[in-house]
């Protein structure tokens, strides 16, 4: 199997972004035509890629915010639907909602979130998160 892998892997090319191959179809990977008309990714490759995900946004949390980890389970899901939304660099910029995170002060944190342009594109999404901030519960 070992030489397989590496033939074709040689003779398709790996790319970890989104290519046209040579007959237009978006592809990805070693020639995985993920294009509407091509074999796209199966649940498992798609969860696969989500539990990836989550622990790297996991990961930039715990290392940048000192108080993360003390965060009880529904709160640390909130933070990190939230970063996965918008991406750690967006994140930084909610000084205000992060301080009071550190603060412990959830009712102010959950306000300073929610009283954002996110707030006003994500809608039910931030009704949510920002539920689960404040209480520290499931929505």
């Amino acid at each position: 199997m070992d030489k397989l892998i590496e033939m074709l892997r040689r003779h398709e090319g790996v790319e970890a972004h989104i290519y046209l191959c040579s007959e237009g179809h978006e592809t990805i990977g070693v020639g995985r035509n993920v294009s509407k008309s091509g074999l796209g990714l199966s649940d498992d490759e798609i969860d696969y890629l989500l539990t990836n995900d989550i622990e790297r946004v996991r990961t930039e949390l715990t290392e940048e915010y000192f108080w993360f980890p003390a965060l009880n389970e529904a709160r640390q899901h909130a933070m990190i639907d939230l970063s996965f939304n918008i991406g750690q660099t967006r994140l930084r910029g909610f000084v205000k909602a992060l301080a009071a995170m550190a603060e412990e002060d959830f009712d102010r944190a959950s306000e300073e979130f929610y009283d954002s342009r996110w707030a006003t594109q994500v809608g039910n999404r931030a009704r949510e998160i920002c539920k689960m901030i404040r209480t520290g519960e499931y929505a």
